[in-house]
């Protein structure tokens, strides 16, 4: 059991108060009420980490400094989270995000998505972070994601099995973004040419 701000110490009422507090936060930060500084690093995920789950956890916004693993697999070590999301900042600011039609952004958000997830800098709350991030990340293109499940069929099973398979093999350092592809792809949808730029939204 996680220590939480409202004392509970029961998993069963601690995730029920915990998504009603962080449904809030993601609606105004969603709607732009709460403004996330575009920087597309460390610091852009602390900050919405820490919008989402500061009500929550007094430790919201800090990285994790203990391993995790998720059934047979490990997440990367607190020492390579820093590193693993340096290279997803590396590729958001050097892709030519404009000009991508919907197989590339579909691809290089994989790519992106797959270091993120890897890196899972969190003890809790990864999934929700990191989607509204690659969100975010999807301003800078002609694209957004839809994640409605109702929308994209894109279940939470497929979700998390693509994610699975994104993760390192055994030996290697580097994710392996390949079944996240199809994923994003169906995720992707043509922006409305009427939809502004959120401020902030150009890579630094």
């Amino acid at each position: 059991m996680l220590q939480n701000l409202f004392g509970l110490r029961d998993a069963h009422a601690l995730a029920k108060r915990e998504y009603a507090e962080t449904a809030i936060q993601q609606f105004d930060i969603e709607r732009g009420a709460t403004n996330i500084a575009r920087t597309y690093d460390a610091r852009h995920l602390r900050s919405i980490h820490e919008h989402l789950f500061g009500g929550v956890y007094a430790w919201a916004g800090q990285f994790r400094s203990v391993g995790m693993s998720k059934g047979s697999y490990d997440f990367a070590e607190p020492s390579s989270i820093s590193g693993y999301l340096a290279q997803a900042h590396r590729r958001i600011t050097t892709s030519p995000w404009a000009a991508m039609n919907k197989t590339e952004f579909a691809t290089e958000c994989a790519r992106i998505f797959a270091y993120i997830n890897y890196a899972h800098p969190f003890r809790e709350g990864n999934g929700r972070t990191s989607k509204i991030f690659m969100q975010q990340v999807s301003e800078l293109s002609r694209f957004r994601l839809e994640f409605d499940p109702k929308v994209s069929r894109i279940t939470p099973e497929i979700w998390n099995q693509a994610s699975r398979l994104s993760v390192p093999d055994i030996g290697s350092d580097e994710p392996e973004p390949q079944a996240l592809v199809p994923v994003f792809a169906r995720l992707a949808r043509p922006r409305n040419p009427l939809e502004t730029a959120r401020p902030g939204s150009s890579p630094a």
